[in-house]
């Protein structure tokens, strides 16, 4: 596990390029906000976690499959995962932030990462207009 990255990682640095060339400018990994999200965009007030499938535990995804061994543990330590998710994300919109989640799934070519960073660019933006 000493190998797996926590940021910086392949499908993350896809989605930055995506946003960056819709004209959505961000800080990465800022560390005052509860989380530290992937990517904070200050002027629309929002934060874009890229979670991997298997460690956050994305419904449906056949990335998200269980160990055969030490199943336990494994099923703890999503467990938590997905627990400090859920609390970091609630954290965050009590502070008034929007959050979104980009799953890893969703950004295995560049053709499903262009789609992802377009929905996600248009509902940024959708939050930011008053109403």
């Amino acid at each position: 596990m000493a190998r797996i990255r926590s940021s910086n990682t392949s499908p993350e640095i896809a989605l930055r390029k995506a946003l960056h060339r819709r004209g959505l400018r961000y800080v990465l990994h800022k560390a005052g906000l509860p989380g530290k999200p992937d990517l904070v965009l200050p002027r629309h007030r929002a934060v874009v976690f890229v979670h991997g499938c298997f460690w956050h535990r994305h419904k449906g995804c056949k990335i998200a499959s269980t160990p055969k061994s030490n199943t336990q543990f494994w099923q703890d330590k999503f467990d938590r995962n997905v627990t400090r998710d859920d609390r970091v994300q609630r954290e965050l919109r009590a502070l008034g932030w929007r959050v979104f989640v980009a799953w890893e799934c969703e950004l295995q070519s560049k053709a499903s990462t262009s789609l992802k960073a377009e929905i996600l660019a248009e509902a940024i933006r959708d939050l930011a207009q008053p109403s």
